[in-house]
């Protein structure tokens, strides 16, 4: 190899190594949102890149670390990383990070939230000012935290999706870049105790997510780690008119992110749409999602 190879190699195991201590954290917290605090080990590894763990997570990693969790096989022979020991330090949301001060609040048992969620809007987008009102609702009204039980709540019910929303936020806070493939937040989905159709929910919350598409692939980012500084994010629209070129990664500096609450009708809209077995978006569904029919 080059000097410039080796030198490459050299900056990627030191940043791997210093994001190990985050990556155990996120892995535990995981586990924890888990409903029986176990989650397949195939699943966890797909989001290898993504949460930065290391090429020897399945070989190595996850073995230095027992402390936290541990691997165990089923009666079928699949492999499982299972919490060993629940942290209550861990047991806070990103939220909930930000708003408390110091260390109020941690150790504490999760319950119920009424964080609200950060937002972002484009400075032309009209829509807001008429569906404030929802957004007000949705924003004030109290959720279930993700590291909280939650077998009492009821499939279909605002609390049950508004619970799903505050762990895509978790996941997505988890991840370098902010920003999962859609099937891979889709993975956890029985685990985490999540709705079967998933994504209607970052097309229903555009303020909290957007939702871009490249070929027949679609991304979620955490809208609010965009700030047009130190990462950047080409609009839905542009992303529409650049066809082929590489869509995720574009030069497009926007100090907002596209942003859209679903109006009453477009959502009973959206349960007409089918989605495949790996909860893919139709690009028609997408485009309608940040249409301004005004």
């Amino acid at each position: 190899m080059t000097k410039e190879a080796e030198h490459l190699l050299e900056e990627e195991e030191r940043l791997i190594q210093e994001q190990s201590t985050k990556a155990v954290e996120y892995v535990t917290r995981n586990l924890m949102m888990s409903f029986d605090k176990r989650i397949q080990l195939d699943k966890i590894a797909h989001f290898g890149r993504d949460f930065g763990l290391p090429i020897e997570f399945r070989t190595k990693w996850v073995n230095q670390h027992r402390q936290h969790f541990r691997v165990v096989k089923s009666k079928y022979r699949f492999e499982f990383l299972e919490l060993v020991n629940r942290n209550p330090a861990w047991a806070i949301t990103e939220l909930e990070k930000k708003a408390l001060v110091l260390n109020d609040g941690i150790g504490r048992e999760p319950g119920l939230l009424s964080l609200p969620f950060p937002l972002k809007f484009l400075p032309n987008y009209y829509k807001v000012c008429r569906h404030r009102g929802k957004i007000e609702h949705f924003q004030k009204s109290y959720y279930l935290s993700p590291f909280a039980d939650p077998r009492e709540l009821k499939a279909g019910s605002l609390e049950f999706d508004k619970r799903a929303v505050a762990i895509m936020h978790e996941l997505l806070s988890f991840t370098i870049e902010k920003r999962l493939v859609t099937d891979r937040l889709t993975h956890f989905g029985q685990e985490l105790v999540m709705p079967q159709r998933l994504m209607r929910l970052p097309l229903k919350h555009l303020g909290i997510f957007y939702v871009s598409e490249r070929g027949k692939r679609f991304s979620v980012f955490l809208t609010e780690a965009y700030d047009g500084k130190k990462k950047e994010i080409p609009t839905f629209s542009d992303l529409w008119n650049m066809g082929e070129k590489d869509l995720i990664e574009g030069d497009t500096e926007i100090d907002n992110i596209c942003v859209e609450f679903e109006e009453e009708e477009t959502m009973n809209g959206l349960e007409a749409v089918s989605l495949t077995d790996d909860d893919e978006l139709e690009i028609d569904h997408v485009c309608s999602a940040y249409k301004d029919d005004d």
